[in-house]
């Protein structure tokens, strides 16, 4: 068990019986992220509004008994204004040294006021947004973009190495934010070329592994041709094989792509290809049958059209 050595320091006595931990947020990422920390041998209790549990873990009956004399705390959340809202709940409960990781995709703005009011309270705290998908939580096998203090993140290590296979530290509180939303949107950009390359080529008569042959081994390499291909039957398994059931839906990246934009509005960017994005998806999810696919098929929709 962890020991805070003192309000300050953020700093623990280890013991071989690991960590007590609270684990907000048991959805389809957060359920066997937490699991695989129990697994691992840590004390975990979690909880969720929707009354879901995660395997080997404890179930509290409240966000704030979750919290309540846990070394740290992992929140995984929908959005920034819930994760303010348990913030809010659960700060006042935690004990001094703790740490608050949070692992949802969030604004930065959002991330960083919870930070700074967890520290005002004692506290550690990190933003730690996630990449792998559902795959990924269950495997243990996510990358960690993460912001806040080099105290808190040596702390949080030990975890991060349990629940996934890379961790970086990315620099203060909500620069873990700001890293997931410029790789997503690299991801949106990059995922919607693919596919209307896939789609030109199938109008001028060229085969799809003839396509992905010159294209993965040349200057159009990229993580959505190589390694998530958009073209059922095409390259590494993925979800175009499984009917574009999901492995990272439509509907999230969208969520990404405004937080994207509602930071480049922030900080003054110009960001034209992200926005083009968001605006494609947005008519996918919300205008067309893009809801609940995952957002690769955006290929099928490009196979219908024409040119307008």
């Amino acid at each position: 068990m962890l020991r805070p050595l003192g309000k300050e320091a953020l700093q623990f006595e280890r013991e071989d019986t690991g960590m007590n931990i609270g684990f907000i947020g048991l959805g389809n990422m957060g359920a066997p992220m937490a699991a695989n920390l129990a697994k691992a041998g840590h004390t975990v209790v979690g909880f969720d509004v929707a009354g879901t549990a995660a395997e080997g873990c404890a179930q509290a009956t409240s966000a704030v008994e979750a919290a309540t004399n846990a070394d740290v705390v992992i929140t995984m959340l929908p959005n920034g204004n819930i994760l303010r809202s348990v913030a809010d709940e659960i700060v006042p409960a935690m004990k001094s040294g703790a740490v608050l990781l949070d692992c949802s995709t969030v604004d930065v703005e959002s991330a960083r006021a919870v930070a700074e009011q967890a520290q005002s309270a004692g506290l550690g705290a990190l933003d730690a947004p996630v990449s792998g998908g559902i795959g990924g939580a269950a495997g243990g096998t996510l990358t960690f973009m993460v912001g806040g203090s080099g105290d808190a993140f040596d702390i949080a290590k030990p975890l991060f190495d349990i629940m996934g296979q890379k961790a970086v530290h990315c620099g203060p509180a909500g620069n873990g934010q700001a890293a997931k939303i410029c790789n997503n949107m690299i991801l949106g950009v990059t995922m919607i070329a693919t596919c209307e390359a896939f789609a030109l080529a199938d109008k001028l008569g060229l085969d799809r592994q003839a396509m992905f042959d010159v294209v993965s081994t040349s200057s159009g390499y990229s993580w959505t041709m190589n390694a998530y291909c958009p073209a059922p039957g095409v390259g590494p398994q993925s979800p175009a094989d499984n009917g574009y059931k999901p492995g990272f839906a439509a509907d999230l990246m969208l969520k990404d792509l405004r937080l994207a934009q509602q930071a480049a509005e922030s900080a003054d960017a110009d960001t034209p290809m992200g926005a083009a994005a968001m605006a494609l998806y947005q008519t996918f999810v919300e205008n067309e049958d893009g809801a609940g696919q995952d957002f690769s098929a955006m290929l099928p929709r490009f196979e219908t059209r024409g040119r307008d």
